[in-house]
Parts: C-alpha cells; sequence; structure tokens
C-alpha cells in the first residue's frame, strides 16, 4: 500500500479502523463496516490510497476493483440472503474512491429502494447488529476470493 494517504480525509482515516470491522485488506483494496453506515450489511470498498474519483485510480486498482467487488457484493449477498445487493459510487461528499455494498433485504419497502435506500442510514442503524456480521462476510469473502470462482446469488 502506498503511504499516500490525506489526514483530512475521512476515507483515509479508515486505515486506522479496528481489524473487528475489516472483511479484508489487500495492498490496494479494503472491505468493512463504517462509522455513521451502520446498518446490517452495508459495507465499503474503498481504495486504500487516497485516490479521488474513479478517475484517479491506478491501472492496478483499476484492473483489481472488479474481482474485489464482485467478491465482496457475493459475501455480503450470501451472508444477508438479500434478493438484491446494491453497489453504489457517488464522490461528492466523500471524493475519496470508494462504493458502498449494500445488502437490500425483503423487508425494504418499496418507498426505500434503489436510490432512496440511503434513507435507512438514519432508520435502521443497529451498529451492534452491523458488526457481528463482519466475521460471516469475511469468512465468505475469503472463501470467494480463493476458489475464484463466479457466483451466483439468488435465483
Amino acid at each position: 500500500m502506498s503511504d499516500s494517504t490525506n489526514h483530512d480525509c475521512h476515507m483515509c482515516g479508515l486505515e486506522d479502523s479496528d481489524d473487528a470491522t475489516v472483511v479484508f485488506r489487500d495492498d490496494l483494496w479494503s472491505g468493512q463496516t463504517v462509522p455513521g453506515y451502520d446498518v446490517p450489511g452495508w459495507f465499503v470498498l474503498r481504495v486504500r490510497r487516497h485516490a479521488e474519483r474513479l478517475t484517479g485510480l491506478s491501472d492496478a486498482e483499476l484492473e483489481t476493483f472488479g474481482r474485489r467487488a464482485r467478491d465482496l457484493t457475493a459475501a455480503v449477498g450470501e451472508v444477508t440472503g438479500a434478493p438484491a445487493t446494491y453497489l453504489l459510487a457517488f464522490g461528492e461528499n466523500h471524493r475519496h474512491f470508494h462504493v458502498l455494498v449494500i445488502a437490500r433485504t425483503e423487508d425494504v419497502p418499496d418507498d426505500r429502494r434503489n436510490g432512496d435506500i440511503l434513507k435507512l442510514r438514519s432508520e435502521r442503524s443497529e451498529p451492534e447488529e452491523a458488526a457481528r456480521l463482519v466475521p460471516a462476510v469475511r469468512s465468505a469473502y475469503q472463501r470467494l476470493a480463493e476458489s475464484g470462482a463466479q457466483v451466483t446469488v439468488g435465483g
């Protein structure tokens, strides 16, 4: 991992996160829970060095992003049983490149689906329950990443 961090960047600050919040870390990427997004089944996949937006990623980061996103999304879907798992990137509040991986479970009402799912950030915040899912997602991620197999979640 590069030493390139921005001390004023919230996403860079996650480098100091407790290991209990982390699904995986490699040289380029980290998948983890994030304070303030403590909804069970919500994770952040972020580039570990400070790179702004998708256009700021290096070739190596671009080459590995799809695989990391696929494996984390599959692990979250497998553990939560969610019929849909969203991958969201905005880059306005936090320019540091990251995506939200959000399990959209069956109990999410129609008016909280698609982009409106972010309203659940305050409505369903459960830090202890979100943390409880990390070990299971970590285990599923490790298995999926090691197998390299294409995964289909759901029907």
